[in-house]
């Protein structure tokens, strides 16, 4: 079995996203020990910006008419889904910025969509395949909140996942995590443990979850 785990978070150390998709990781490995991990930085170690447009512009440009740009792009979108190809269960640990989609993870889903296996409209290679996103918000958007609404990533990385990739799809969100960082926010720390907890038990659940439905899928076939 192969698990392929993609983190945007910038930093390690204090990453909460990375954090929450440990957890789920750590059920991974109960149940699939020693088993292939492939793992996709793009936080620390980000992807070309101009990466989608050189591999997005190949596909108009003849073969032998291409620039080492775009063959260089073209083969490292190759490279970005054979990952995925390959993988019986997926991890996606990927951070809220500014309210919106960590633009490493869209620049990485930007590059993926230009090869052929995974654009849209086609039977992408992940159809069906397990995957968890592990997504953590700074502040706390839930309906009925003053800022209810303003989580403009996790619907579009859902839309995505779920719906353009076909992914089966589980998703742990952590919310208030600049509670203990942000003076502003002292007041929700009793909260903020609360909706802590209850984020690391379905990141258990999610885990031990993924974990089974590829061993249910082998039973099957």
């Amino acid at each position: 079995m192969t698990l392929f785990r993609l983190d945007a978070s910038i930093r390690k150390e204090g990453s909460h996203s990375r954090q929450i998709a440990d957890i789920v990781q750590r059920e991974w490995d109960a149940g699939h020990p020693g088993d292939t991990v492939i793992n996709r930085e793009i936080g620390i170690d980000p992807l070309p910006s101009a990466g989608w447009a050189s591999s997005l512009s190949s596909a108009m440009t003849p073969e032998e008419e291409r620039s080492s740009e775009q063959r260089d792009a073209v083969a490292l979108a190759a490279t970005l889904v054979d990952e995925l190809a390959t993988a019986d269960a997926m991890i996606f640990a990927v951070p809220i910025y500014n309210f919106g989609v960590s633009q490493h993870f869209k620049t990485w889903v930007d590059l993926v969509i230009t090869d052929p296996r995974m654009t849209a409209g086609v039977e992408p290679a992940t159809a069906g395949r397990p995957a968890v996103l592990a997504t953590v918000h700074g502040g706390y958007y839930a309906a009925g909140t003053p800022r209810e609404g303003w989580d403009h990533a996790t619907p579009w990385m859902r839309r995505i996942l779920q719906d353009v990739w076909k992914l089966d799809l589980l998703v742990v969100e952590a919310d208030f995590t600049l509670v203990g960082t942000n003076p502003a926010l002292d007041q929700f720390t009793d909260l903020a443990r609360e909706l802590r907890a209850a984020a690391d038990q379905k990141a258990t659940e999610h885990g031990r979850t993924l974990a089974s439905r590829v061993n249910f899928a082998l039973t099957e076939n």
